[in-house]
């Protein structure tokens, strides 16, 4: 069912939101009753989600309500934290903790787990014993950029399933190809992105824009490659997810991709949640009542411009938001409810990629 297609929903509570998703899609019907069940969020570093560092544990909450209301009850969540920082003390201060507590759900630090080398084409990676032990495994990731790999999500997330030892080893290897056959070896079978508060350029977290979305598949490369267009990439920009490709992990989205999104209509919030960068990058837009997903789309778009230095060709403000519905107007619109504008950026909503393609295209 989920074969080629990305399920999108934009809103204000993750919980609600991914067993609304979860429901149309059915899962259990694909998981054995006593199947061993793993969820691997991102808790990189010990920071709260609102950081836009680490996977929210409302949304992961949200996944185990919904499995143990299908006698799915066989959970464990499992994580490594990056070297540096102690996976004990991220589960604490990410509210993992209290999550596991609640729901009496194990929390297994593969940081203490034991390991076994497996062979991927010519490349061998050790993988934690447990992670191998997993009937299905849900891999949480955080829709953020990555200060080497440009983003990371999906197929970078299970870099949490390895010994410290081997996250050394990936780096000397240049990331890229470890990371791609590292999902050879290691079988997603559900992807769930904490779009809801993501960072724009940094793992660590600290420049977090609220989206207030999640996106849900069952394949890591065709979502890595369609997060990468939302944050202004091709995919052929991130090495891995062309390797992954190759690789036979999955396949890059395509013009036969079905994008099928919840909720489009649901408002960005006015007490936002914004940090200097995003400030500064918001002096740029003329906003009046801008959904999440358009919003997020432009804030992205505009840092990619920033990150490349040719922000200073936006010599105007750009208006978003469904208060311009049924306006004409001479600057620049982005979205649908701008169609009227005399330049305008079509799409509901468009991707950063999209964004940036048209604005350069504007001033030439």
């Amino acid at each position: 069912m989920l074969s080629n297609k990305i399920y999108v929903s934009y809103g204000k509570d993750a919980n609600t939101m991914i067993q609304e998703i979860l429901s149309v899609l059915q899962i259990e019907q694909d998981i054995p009753e006593n199947a061993l069940i793993g969820i691997k969020p991102n808790l990189v570093v010990a920071k709260p989600s609102t950081s836009g560092a680490t996977t929210s544990p409302a949304l992961v909450a949200g996944i185990i309500e919904y499995l143990k209301s299908k006698d799915r009850s066989n959970i464990v969540i499992l994580e490594s934290s990056w070297i540096g920082d102690r996976t004990d003390r991220a589960f604490s201060v990410c509210g993992y903790t209290e999550l596991a507590d609640k729901y009496q759900i194990p929390l297994i630090d593969l940081q203490k787990d034991s390991s076994t080398t497996y062979r991927a084409e010519d490349l061998e990676i050790a993988v934690c014993d447990t992670v191998m032990k997993l009937d299905y495994l849900i891999n949480v990731p955080v829709f953020k950029g990555h200060c080497q790999t440009k983003i990371t999500c999906a197929l970078k997330n299970l870099k949490g399933c390895i010994p410290n030892s081997e996250k050394r080893r990936f780096h000397t290897l240049g990331l890229h190809k470890p990371i791609a056959y590292l999902n050879k070896i290691i079988t997603t079978n559900l992807v769930v992105v904490d779009g809801m508060m993501g960072d724009l350029t940094f793992e660590e977290g600290g420049n977090p824009v609220q989206m207030d979305m999640i996106l849900v598949g069952s394949d890591p490369v065709l979502i890595d490659s369609y997060v990468a267009e939302l944050m202004g990439y091709d995919p052929e920009e991130i090495p891995y997810i062309k390797i992954a490709e190759n690789a036979g992990v999955g396949h890059c989205r395509n013009a036969e991709t079905g994008i099928i999104e919840l909720h489009k209509e649901h408002q960005r919030p006015q007490n936002i949640l914004t940090t200097r960068k995003v400030e500064r990058l918001a002096a740029y837009i003329e906003e009046h009542d801008a959904c999440s997903a358009c919003y997020g789309s432009l804030v992205r778009a505009l840092a990619r411009l920033d990150e490349q230095g040719m922000l200073n060709l936006v010599r105007e403000k750009i208006h978003i938001g469904q208060g311009y519905r049924g306006q004409c107007g001479t600057g620049i619109g982005v979205g649908s409810c701008t169609k009227n504008f005399a330049r305008n950026i079509p799409g509901c909503p468009p991707t950063a990629k999209e964004i940036i393609r048209t604005l350069l295209t504007i001033n030439e």
